[in-house]
Parts: structure tokens; C-alpha cells; sequence
């Protein structure tokens, strides 16, 4: 494809109005290896496409571009991102958590991009599903965290299975110590972001929130209840804090959802769908989610538990003040509480009073026990609720289909109403199971 009419889709497809810096500078790199280092959020997924699509041949019945994500959801995330521009190529995912049945029976017609987790990708490999020899593209995004969490072995031994790549792509969101010697890189071309890193921290108000008792619970309550309505995300050092903290603001009413690594991929899906959808604007959650996921528009960032390395109060932080936006964290810290020097603050804020637009949700979502399996697509699931549901087209807010289910964001005050009418109705002459999460 040529890059104008690359970047034409990406804009149209993605509803980008023009590439960000960096995206631009590594549209205009010819080299065949390149490194991009980069803060998380800054559009590291669209930049890689470019000369992803642009080193694609037309379909050749194998795989011709790889990308490894270290997680689960970037995995799904970099999917959705590639699909709708990659016109006229096939783009699967495959991650731990995922049906090996669907995945297999998804490369029944081979795809031209594949998008893995190293061990699941690793898992096709030795099975012998893939024909890898039509390779040209190999793409590790956030190489770093990938070795943080001990994929080296396995990133090693897929490389060995491809052989003849023109192109390789590495993204971290930190400088490399060392690179992969397992990728013989000879004079990668790299692209240094990260002295911009400090962007985000000028539009970030950091405060300090001391909390009379240890255990902060009372503190959270009362600046939960001094905030504006928007997405919040409560950061805890444990999972049996996650849950905690979660249960106890789930008794006070609050909207909130959790997320941690002991949970199902499923759950975890879902939690994050139902931030950004507005249904749970509260999140409760460990460091899984501080970098690697698509959450947008995060008001501010909560560090109930002190972050435990310099790194993990960067990628928190980075959760807000996302592109061009501002954004706000508040640190809530115990009497006699050790505070590590990477920890610093603007100002010192008591909360006192109640905001006059508190944190709530308007929003329920629908779900559809039916996906692009089903053969359902958005436009059926609009068109459903309009035709059966009497909603306005405008009314439907985000809508994700996924391999088998569907998640519909609707007014909350209209929930019952639109369940009453479409329960019993077919979606595309199917009977599908439909239910409310409020």
C-alpha cells in the first residue's frame, strides 16, 4: 500500500485528524529496523502500522507481519487498532484466556497479521497451525515490560522459527539497556521520545492527601466524594487490597469495577469496557493496569497504596493526562507513612466538602451472548436497538463486539424499558440471550 493512502485510512478508520510527532517521524523512516522509545499512551500502535502496512504484498495465503504484545489486553487492543486499516488483509489475536478452538479454526483461512502473546504464539508454532516462511514483518511492542515479565525464552525461540523478516520493529516505553541478541540487529534507526516523557507532568496537578488512620478507607471515601463526576482509577499495591478496597466502596454505592491479575481474562475485559463506556467510572486496581490498555479520558489517579518502584509511579500517573489532556493525582499517605524521594506533590489538599457533580453513572450496558462468531456485527446491534428497542441511534453509546458476546452502552433510565422490548425479539433471525449490567 502506498503511505498516503495508509495514512488516509488510519485517519478516516480511526477518526484521527493528523498523526501525532512521533507517528510522523517514523512514517518518514526507510530503514528496516527501528527502534521507538516512547511514553505509554502516545500512539505507539498507530506509528508502527505505517511501515507494517506499507512493507505488506498482497495476500499470500501466510503470515507476513507478526507483532508480540507482552499482555492479554494490548494483545486485543493492537487487534482492534490494526483491522480496520489493514483493508483487504486478515488480522487475528491470539492470547491466553482465548478459545484455542476459535483460534485454530480462525487460521483455517490463513491471516496476513498476527497479533500474539510470546506464549500463546509459541503454543501455534509447536502445534504446527502456522506456516511462518512468508514473514517480512516482526513487531515487539513494549519490549521492555515483555522482558520484565520473563518472555525472553520464549520471544527467542519464535524468532528462530522466522527466517527471512525484512523488517523489524521494536517499542518500549523506556531506554534499552541492551538489545535482543537474538534479533542480530545491525544498525537499527532509533527514535528517542522519551525526553518528552516530562509533557504529561506539566499537565498533571499532583496532590497530597494525608490520611489520619493507617488503613486509608475513611480518607478514599471522603476525596471520592469531593470529585467530579468522570473515570477514576484507584491504584492498590495487592490483589487482596484490589478486592477489599473494592467491596468496601461497592457497599457505599459508588460505581466501581476491579481489576487485578487473579481475575479471568473475561473479567478483566469486561471491567475495563464498562470504564470507558461509563457504566463503573471508578476503578479499583493493581499496576496491571497501569500501562498497556486503551482507557480514555481518565480524570484523575488515585494512589491509595504509595507505588513500590519509581517505574510504577510513572506508568500510574500516565494513566491520566493522556495526548493533549490535563489531569489530576492524589496521594494518600499515613501518619509516619515512608515516602521514597521518587514521590513528589504540587500542593497538599484536604477534602471537605461533597461536589455539587459527584462521581455517578448514568450509563447500563446490554449484553449479548453473541459476537462476530455469531456473525453479529455493530451495524446489526444499531440497528436491533433502534428497530426493536426504540432507542435513537444517538442514545447507543460505545459498542464492543467480541468473539461471542456483545457489550452496549445505553442510558441507565432507559434500561428497563429497552430489555422489556428486546428480550424476547431475534437479532438477524437469531434467539440471543440479552442482559443488563448495570
Amino acid at each position: 500500500m502506498k503511505q498516503s493512502i495508509i495514512i488516509e485510512n488510519i485517519q478516516r478508520k480511526l477518526g484521527i485528524p493528523a498523526l501525532n510527532e512521533m507517528q510522523q517521524q517514523v512514517a518518514k523512516v526507510n530503514g528496516n529496523e527501528l527502534i521507538i522509545i516512547s511514553p505509554t499512551g502516545s500512539g505507539k500502535t498507530v506509528a508502527f502500522s505505517i511501515p507494517l502496512l506499507r512493507n505488506l504484498i498482497e495476500p499470500i495465503g501466510k503470515p507476513q507481519g507478526i507483532i508480540i504484545a507482552p499482555s492479554r489486553e494490548l494483545v486485543s487492543q493492537i487487534a482492534e487498532v490494526i483491522r480496520p486499516i489493514a483493508i483487504g488483509y486478515k488480522t487475528v489475536a491470539f492470547y491466553g484466556g482465548h478459545s484455542m478452538t476459535d483460534e485454530t479454526n480462525s487460521l483455517s483461512s490463513p491471516p496476513d497479521i498476527i497479533v500474539a502473546t510470546p506464549g500463546r504464539l509459541l503454543d501455534h508454532i509447536n502445534r504446527g497451525n502456522l506456516d511462518l516462511s512468508g514473514v517480512r514483518t516482526l513487531i515487539f511492542d513494549e519490549y521492555d515490560k515483555a522482558l520484565d515479565l520473563g518472555f525472553h525464552d520464549e520471544m527467542r525461540r519464535i524468532v528462530r522459527n522466522i527466517k527471512r523478516y525484512s523488517l523489524t520493529i521494536l517499542t518500549s516505553a523506556t531506554t534499552l539497556s541492551e538489545l535482543p541478541d537474538f534479533l542480530k540487529l545491525k544498525k537499527p534507526i532509533t527514535l528517542n521520545f522519551s525526553t518528552k516523557s516530562d509533557a504529561p507532568r506539566k499537565r498533571t496537578r499532583i496532590a497530597r492527601i494525608t490520611s489520619p488512620e493507617k488503613d486509608k478507607l475513611d480518607t478514599l471515601h471522603k476525596l471520592l466524594q469531593s470529585l467530579s463526576n468522570g473515570k477514576h482509577i484507584i491504584f492498590v499495591n495487592h490483589r487482596e487490597s484490589a478486592e477489599r478496597v473494592h467491596n468496601h466502596l461497592r457497599k457505599l454505592k459508588y460505581p466501581v469495577g476491579l481489576y487485578h491479575g487473579g481475575l479471568e481474562q473475561i473479567d478483566r475485559e469486561k471491567a475495563i469496557d464498562l470504564l470507558n463506556n461509563g457504566t463503573t467510572p471508578l476503578l479499583v486496581s493493581t499496576d496491571l493496569a497501569s500501562r498497556g490498555l486503551d482507557i480514555e479520558m481518565v480524570q484523575s489517579v488515585i494512589h491509595y497504596h504509595l507505588p513500590p518502584t519509581a517505574e510504577s509511579w510513572t506508568h500510574r500517573n500516565g494513566r491520566t493526562a493522556r495526548i493533549d489532556a490535563t489531569g489530576e493525582v492524589y496521594t494518600i499517605i499515613a501518619e509516619d507513612e515512608n515516602v521514597a524521594n521518587y514521590i513528589n506533590w504540587d500542593f497538599d489538599y484536604t477534602p471537605s466538602e461533597k461536589n455539587d457533580n459527584p462521581i455517578k453513572s448514568e450509563t447500563a450496558t446490554i449484553h449479548f451472548n453473541a459476537g462476530k462468531k455469531e456473525k453479529i456485527s455493530r451495524g446489526d446491534i444499531v440497528g436491533f436497538l433502534v428497530n426493536k428497542g426504540a432507542l435513537e441511534s444517538q442514545q447507543i453509546g460505545k459498542i464492543v463486539v467480541k468473539d461471542h458476546c456483545a457489550l452496549v452502552a445505553i442510558p441507565a433510565q432507559s434500561l428497563n424499558e429497552v430489555l422489556n422490548r428486546i428480550t424476547t425479539e431475534k437479532i438477524k433471525n437469531k434467539r440471543v440471550r440479552i442482559t443488563a449490567i448495570k
